[in-house]
């Protein structure tokens, strides 16, 4: 008797743990080991019907407990599968793909009071993507002080599409930017609850890797979050490559363009369209890219001059990038006489000092500059911006640790997003066969992540000290089988390009 009264007070207070009194009604996880997890927490309103292409809504309230223990859909997007280096553990969970995709997800440890909040957006281009990903998991990153989170926004034609009549419906003259409306109203969600889940809510840090580093990029530079967090970790990627983005006016363009495709007269037909059929139809090459739009509301218009003037959110800064960030686009074959030819119209009078810099005799030597050209234009000048026009410590980094192969499996070398797995612990994820060098490496960058959303500073003990970047020195770690700091890397490059800043950035 006095056995079975034990087992139902253990079991009513395992029960009594998993459940967490949200704004909008209970909710129901499970518990591994020490830890509380979460998964499909709504944190705002269904985006269908007359909620499509418009800003994220409140979710409606409850009755009685929600069970939150299987993540949700991923957003509409073409159906996710393994392709070039990107094995099945980087890729969504190809079952469930809806409109229905504003949901969140929590681990925690069980006592948790007051924890650094870690909030992790994803990559896939703007197009693709879920937090559902293996990667992504956040068990081990709870176990080392943090509250993790990871959320779901909406991507592609129905995350960015803009369209002179959604301008007009707004209420704030602008359209597009959905996703990134939808991460702000996720940051709003944390603002209310996570105190629930053993978070601080005055303590959150925003992290995300490629389009998820162009999503962290967007908040700092979004008046719309101001205040929303702490802290920022852009890995691979940055807004201020101005690779993704363009003008309201063009992006309205695109909308209409859009919708002659779709042979709609107006946004009453294309919303009574299915998702499936927007997305075949986005597919189109004369549909275009949906991506980041310069509206002066979500993002102001002239993104370079807002950060050059300081005027966005200023928070301590994390930032770098991977040496295959360079390659994972594809390869330029360019001969070397167009590459020369290519640099003169750029550059003018400033293309020989260029070519001092970026030299190329042989072929080899082009598509060796072309490959730095991309790293620079897309991950390393807006991480050195960033650093140089936030006035908060900035850290930066080059991750350059090739992974151990795969069998029967080519070998791409320190490839786009192979940080990732590092950076949040989950190596154990990722199918290959792990050496100490990898574990340790794991084990040293998770802990300067986390020990930046604790404080800001990467640096603790037992951990290679990692200076802050300044423009003179440079400093910069190096992320390898050795872990060590490096002053003055692509310091010439960066002089350069920074004096030629904007449209001139080169980048694919």
């Amino acid at each position: 008797m006095r056995q079975l009264l034990l087992l139902t007070l253990i079991s009513f207070s395992t029960f009594a743990q998993t459940i967490v009194n949200t704004n909008n009604g209970k909710v129901e996880g499970y518990t591994k080991e020490n830890l509380r997890i979460f998964k499909g927490i709504p944190f705002a309103a269904p985006p269908v019907g007359e909620l499509r292409w418009k800003a994220p809504q409140p979710v409606q309230n409850w009755n009685g407990v929600r069970k939150c223990t299987e993540f949700s859909a991923s957003p509409i997007q073409n159906k996710p599968a393994p392709f070039y280096c990107w094995t099945e553990e980087f890729i969504a969970k190809p079952e469930l793909l809806s409109e229905d995709c504003l949901y969140l997800n929590v681990w925690a440890t069980r006592n948790a009071q007051k924890l650094p909040v870690f909030v992790w957006i994803y990559g896939g281009g703007l197009s693709s993507g879920s937090a559902n990903c293996d990667i992504y998991d956040g068990e081990e990153m709870a176990k080392k002080g943090v509250v993790f989170v990871s959320i779901n926004y909406r991507v592609g034609v129905l995350g960015f599409m803009a369209h002179p009549d959604l301008s007009k419906e707004s209420g704030y003259n602008a359209s597009g930017n959905y996703g990134f409306l939808d991460q702000i109203a996720a940051l709003k969600w944390i603002q209310k609850n996570i105190s629930a889940f053993g978070g601080n809510p005055a303590n959150v840090t925003i992290a995300g890797q490629s389009a998820g580093a162009f999503s962290v990029n967007a908040l700092i530079g979004s008046p719309l979050a101001k205040g929303l967090f702490h802290k920022a970790i852009p890995q691979s990627g940055g807004l201020l490559s101005r690779m993704l983005s363009q003008n309201l006016a063009d992006s309205e363009k695109q909308g209409t363009k859009f919708m002659e495709l779709a042979q709609c007269k107006n946004m009453a037909e294309l919303r009574k369209k299915s998702a499936e059929e927007l997305q075949k139809l986005s597919n189109n090459q004369q549909a275009g890219r949906f991506g980041v739009t310069l509206d002066g509301y979500v993002l102001p218009t002239d993104i370079l001059a807002y950060f050059k003037n300081g005027k966005h959110n200023q928070v301590p800064i994390l930032t770098g990038w991977v040496t295959g960030d360079g390659s994972f686009l594809g390869e330029n074959k360019i001969t070397v006489e167009d590459y020369k030819k290519e640099i003169q119209a750029k550059y003018g009078d400033k293309a020989e000092e260029y070519l001092g810099i970026f030299p190329a005799i042989t072929q080899e030597e082009v598509k060796a500059m072309k490959q730095k050209q991309t790293l620079l234009g897309f991950a390393g000048m807006p991480s050195h911006l960033l650093a140089i026009y936030t006035n908060k410590p900035s850290y930066l980094y080059q991750f350059s640790h090739v992974p151990p192969e795969k069998p029967n499996f080519p070998n791409y070398g320190a490839f786009h997003t192979s940080e990732v797995p590092y950076a949040l612990h989950t190596l154990h994820t990722w199918q290959r066969a792990w050496q100490s060098a990898d574990k340790d490496l794991e084990n040293t960058m998770s802990s300067y992540w986390v020990n930046f959303a604790k404080t800001g500073n990467p640096n603790g003990a037992n951990l290679p000290e990692w200076k802050p970047y300044d423009k003179q020195a440079g400093n910069m770690m190096m992320l390898d089988n050795q872990v060590e700091n490096r002053a003055g890397l692509f310091k010439k490059e960066f002089d350069f390009l920074e004096m030629n800043v904007g449209n001139k950035i080169p980048h694919p």
